[in-house]
């Protein structure tokens, strides 16, 4: 039983990976196939969410050589089952010149975001700065921009809270948060959360040792009010390459108490596959989670910066809504 506290000491990629593999699940993800993208890779998916009362799923579509991409919203296809996972561009809806989409509701609103790159002017075909950028709407057809969030951002996600609140997770990198920490505030309406507001966020002590980063993915509000966050872990090895893993854990709002980081799957619970650069092999992005209330979830992610994949993981918030 994990137990809510102020502080933690960091654990360490290699001590959570120990930890997850002696009790993990033997399960081994599908891979989604997509259709519409010109045999363009997608990767960095969202779960599929209900719009308009049918399953849609935005992924991030790019060309094996470029981080120039855009986020395409696909359908399942006629006949399809979950399991075999192919998904059709819907043209009538958006393409927007983003990466790494992902969504809440907040009321009756889905509320939509992803990243924006700038490309640097003087150096073209290079990335100088990003920024996270918010759009709401009924749906996909009518989201409109409303909130933009501080340059060199990534992984800013909001949850509305049981007190009709809205939490917000940040993650600054650099002077206040090194190779990227996770930070968090409380605002009193979506209206009410501003750029300065982000940019300022207390942040989450005790996540990660300073030479490993994290984020938020994505944030369920739990029956008993906690925040379950789905997010990621990743390490440097001494080659350069990255390693990336999903992990969860649950944040009291209002105390900001928190329970220890946890794993839910690493690169090997997935079949093998392609990657953009030799770097990004043993990595998987958390896209999002669909909890299924019989104690299971389906987990989406992107691997390697190439594919997409689901699995099905026990319900990893289940535990903490026992807190």
């Amino acid at each position: 039983m994990f137990m809510l506290q102020f502080h933690h000491h960091p654990q360490t990629c290699g001590q959570l990976l120990e930890s997850y593999r002696g009790h993990r699940e033997p399960v081994t993800g599908a891979k989604l196939r997509f259709e519409g993208v010109d045999g363009r890779d997608v990767y960095n998916i969202t779960a599929a969410f209900a719009d308009y009362g049918a399953p849609v799923l935005a992924g991030r579509v790019e060309a094996r050589d470029t981080e120039f991409s855009c986020v395409k919203f696909f359908r399942r296809k006629e006949g399809g089952g979950q399991k075999d996972g192919s998904w059709q561009v819907d043209e009538v809806l958006p393409e927007l010149a983003l990466q790494d989409p992902f969504y809440t509701r907040i009321g009756e609103e889905l509320v939509f975001g992803g990243v924006r790159v700038i490309e640097d002017e003087q150096n073209p075909g290079k990335i100088k700065s990003w920024e996270t950028v918010f759009s709401r709407g009924a749906s996909v057809a009518e989201l409109q921009p409303f909130l933009v969030g501080p340059s060199h951002m990534k992984d800013i996600r909001m949850v509305q809270l049981a007190d009709g609140a809205i939490g917000v997770f940040t993650r600054p990198q650099g002077e206040k948060g090194g190779r990227g920490k996770i930070g968090f505030f409380k605002a009193a309406s979506l209206e009410a959360v501003t750029q300065a507001d982000i940019a300022e966020a207390p942040l989450l002590e005790g996540m990660f040792i300073d030479e490993e980063w994290g984020g938020a993915n994505e944030a369920h509000l739990l029956a008993n009010g906690l925040i379950g966050v789905l997010g990621h872990i990743a390490w440097f090895d001494e080659a350069g390459h990255r390693h990336y893993y999903a992990m969860t854990f649950a944040l009291n709002p209002d105390t900001l108490e928190r329970t220890p980081l946890k794993l839910v799957a690493e690169r090997s619970d997935f079949p093998d596959g392609p990657a953009k650069r030799r770097d990004l092999q043993d990595v998987i992005f958390s896209g999002g989670l669909i909890r299924n209330g019989n104690g299971w979830a389906e987990l989406y992610v992107g691997a390697s910066d190439a594919e997409a994949y689901v699995i099905t993981i026990p319900d990893p918030l289940l535990e903490y809504e026992g807190l």
